[in-house]
């Protein structure tokens, strides 16, 4: 896997002050993408142990809420491979921060519905994201004063909510 960015502070994608990782790989190419060079899977760096050990110490601050993977599109098949055993050191490290995940997939048709059923690590991965941010950037939607997203089709998804009632369950963002 290759990502495009890492923003050691954001506070764009998702709540609190977070790490942030673009991935590289996208089949989507939504018109107006805000990252289409990420598109490209070899585009920026290799994601290496160097790579992972880095974002490990940029989330070890107390003021980090936690990271959130984005791209390009995490949940394409070779990101998620890479990108399972990075979750699960992340999870390991530090359990009480949050993991947030974009994608342009669908939760319960693309992610639940195919993913999950054709690939193991899909559900493994869903079992450790707090918050899957879903749905492409839909140009004509779009909506600046939308929080944490780009498009007014895209949702806000309590993973471990919806998992646990087998529903999709939207995320409650703090006043």
């Amino acid at each position: 896997m290759y990502y495009g960015n890492i923003k050691k502070s954001d506070i764009a994608n998702g709540t609190g002050v977070r790490v942030t990782l673009f991935v590289s790989g996208c089949t989507h190419h939504c018109k107006g993408c805000f990252n289409e060079e990420t598109w490209d899977f070899n585009y920026g760096q290799p994601f290496t142990r160097e790579t992972e050990d880095m974002i490990i110490s940029y989330l070890k601050p107390d003021y980090v809420t936690g990271l959130t993977v984005l791209g390009g599109e995490p949940m394409e098949y070779v990101n998620q491979q890479a990108l399972l055993p990075f979750l699960k050191r992340v999870k390991e490290t530090y359990p009480d921060k949050s993991i947030w995940v974009y994608t342009g997939y669908l939760f319960e048709e693309d992610v639940l519905g195919r993913m999950a059923a054709k690939w193991t690590f899909t559900r493994e991965i869903l079992e450790l994201i707090d918050v899957l941010v879903d749905g492409p950037f839909v140009e004509e939607e779009k909506d600046i004063s939308l929080v944490f997203r780009g498009s007014a089709n895209q949702r806000i998804i309590d993973v471990a909510a919806s998992l646990k009632e087998g529903r999709t369950v939207l995320h409650q963002l703090p006043d």
